[in-house]
């Protein structure tokens, strides 16, 4: 993921936590706030000592961030998301964290509806 995607800043997180709405899962809690940006979305990543070692935290923002990848073209322009995993998420693979933030994004409605015309068609 480019670095043009990412939330880096603390001033940027905090607009976000304040002016945002969350959405939230077992697995994460997804924060959302529109953006006047010239960039498609960008995210920004929460992993707490909680979840366990920083191998493991590492793992789990790596599958966070494939996973956006995967999904970039289906998700709304427009909008910062921080996403902060909770501790089951440690124990997931790739395609279940995928899955997971599927479900957080379509209850945030942050999906577009191309995304759910190609799940129709694979299903």
């Amino acid at each position: 993921m480019k670095k043009t995607f990412r939330v880096k800043k603390d001033s940027e997180f905090q607009s976000v936590f304040k002016g945002g709405k969350s959405f939230a899962n077992r697995q994460f809690v997804v924060y959302v706030r529109k953006n006047e940006l010239n960039v498609p979305f960008r995210i920004g990543l929460s992993v707490s000592k909680k979840i366990g070692n920083a191998v493991t935290r590492n793992r789990v923002k790596r599958r966070i961030r494939q996973s956006f990848t995967e999904l970039k073209e289906n998700i709304l322009p427009g909008h910062d998301l921080i996403i902060i995993a909770r501790k089951p998420a440690a124990d997931m693979n790739g395609n279940e964290v995928k899955k997971s933030l599927i479900h957080v994004l379509k209850r945030a409605k942050l999906l577009n509806k191309s995304f759910f015309n190609s799940q129709d068609t694979t299903n």
